[in-house]
């Protein structure tokens, strides 16, 4: 039994310890205050810790956290070390709680400001503007784990048939985000705004397919490619040689303004491009033909910068209209970098025996369906590899003799290219 007693506790003023028994004990500072103190010891070492204030902590709940505090010690268990693991643990939980509160609006800003340091400047003001168009002003004041597959169709299904390709690129964020916040633990289960074997099933493909297909950019014919190869190989200026990488990997020209060199694996001759820094949000790998490599080691390297192609801007690389411009200097002025994988694409066709598949994969297309996905998980990288290898040695061979044909051979096929005469 105790020495204190609940009237005893509630009228004490006199400033000082007064004992309860077993370590208990009750403090009365010189301001009233009174708070519980349980003394031990622990390993041969004297130890106090506070119980908490009175009236807050009566007396009889005092004396039965002292009693669970003694059993801790009974346990070999520091009566401190396991209340702060206890703290500790409540504070994760509220934080986890709180995180799971937070808006889609707040999920997709912390996802932009964490990726788009290596996006251009356009297409960072596009990826947000897209979102306050489009998926705030549906589901941008849920929290992660609320958004469901009809949350989702019903932002894309007004705009998927009149803006298919803007709703898609849509889509693919919402996916991003969500699977940002499933990976920050802030929702479980299958992702909503996935497409494959999912939204596929719920919106037309067909749709998809045709949006891709309206796309066009001025393009050079790819009888003409080579010339400018040529010319560009007599000009190894910084957009010089940026373009030459740009046409010899049908690259898209943000991937390769963004080009840093530790993307780059000379040993396995491959460019391999996170998620973030593709169009389509997947990690794509690049063959990369001799020529290429030899285009690589042409470049100088700037001490302090990770990029190929530096910059003085806020980006930190080339001018976004660099390569445009030497490209008016030298007289194209109707032809656009993103036209340079058109002339890849018609030469593929025209002038080679790879599959479809192969070629559009070269362009970071992947047309196959949900069944064909499963199925076939190959990225064709080494089939890929020789297709890439016969467009740079097609761009870079010498100039023919003869000024009116040229035989391309180009995996067991024969091309005839007309040369139009300077």
């Amino acid at each position: 039994m105790g020495k204190l007693n609940p009237k005893q506790v509630e009228n004490l003023t006199e400033p000082g310890t007064y004992e309860d028994g077993d370590g208990l004990r009750l403090v009365v500072k010189p301001t009233g205050r009174k708070s519980w103190l349980l003394r031990f010891q622990l390993a041969g070492r004297r130890r106090e810790m506070g119980l908490g204030s009175y009236p807050e902590v009566s007396l009889k709940s005092a004396r039965l956290e002292a009693s669970a505090k003694r059993r801790h010690l009974i346990d070999g268990i520091d009566p401190l070390a396991a209340r702060d693991q206890e703290r500790k643990a409540q504070r994760e939980a509220q934080r986890a709680r709180e995180a799971k509160q937070l808006k889609f609006e707040t999920l997709a800003t912390d996802y932009w400001s964490a990726h788009s340091g290596a996006w251009s400047a356009q297409w960072r003001k596009g990826w947000i503007r897209k979102l306050e168009l489009y998926a705030f002003p549906h589901i941008g004041k849920l929290a992660a784990e609320q958004i469901e597959t009809e949350h989702v169709l019903k932002l894309l299904q007004p705009i998927w048939a009149i803006k298919t390709r803007t709703a898609d690129e849509v889509r693919g964020q919402i996916e991003q985000i969500l699977d940002a916040a499933k990976a920050r633990g802030l929702r479980e289960g299958e992702n909503p705004a996935r497409w494959r074997g999912h939204l596929d099933n719920l919106l037309s493909r067909a749709e998809k397919k045709k949006a891709r297909k309206r796309e066009h950019f001025p393009a050079m014919p790819w009888q003409d490619v080579p010339k400018l190869m040529h010319q560009l190989k007599a000009n190894m200026t910084a957009p010089s040689l940026a373009a030459q990488l740009l046409i010899m990997t049908a690259a898209r020209a943000h991937m390769v303004r963004f080009a840093r060199w530790d993307e780059f694996d000379f040993e396995a001759r491959t460019w391999s491009l996170p998620d973030e820094r593709m169009k389509m949000r997947v990690a794509f790998v690049i063959p990369l033909a001799n020529e290429v490599i030899d285009c690589l080691r042409a470049i100088p390297r700037l001490e302090g910068s990770p990029f190929l192609f530096p910059g003085q801007g806020k980006s930190g690389v080339m001018h976004t209209n660099a390569i445009r411009t030497l490209l008016h200097d030298l007289g194209y002025k109707s032809i656009t970098r993103h036209g340079f994988r058109s002339s890849f694409r018609d030469w593929a066709g025209e002038c080679t025996h790879y599959p479809r598949e192969v070629c559009e994969m070269a362009l970071a297309h992947d047309e196959r369906d949900q069944t064909e996905g499963a199925y076939s998980r190959s990225d064709f990288l080494d089939k890929r590899r020789a297709l890439m290898a016969d467009w740079a040695h097609y761009l870079t061979k010498p100039k023919a003799v003869d000024t009116n044909t040229d035989l391309l051979s180009a995996t067991g096929s024969v091309c005839l290219i007309k040369v139009h005469p300077n």
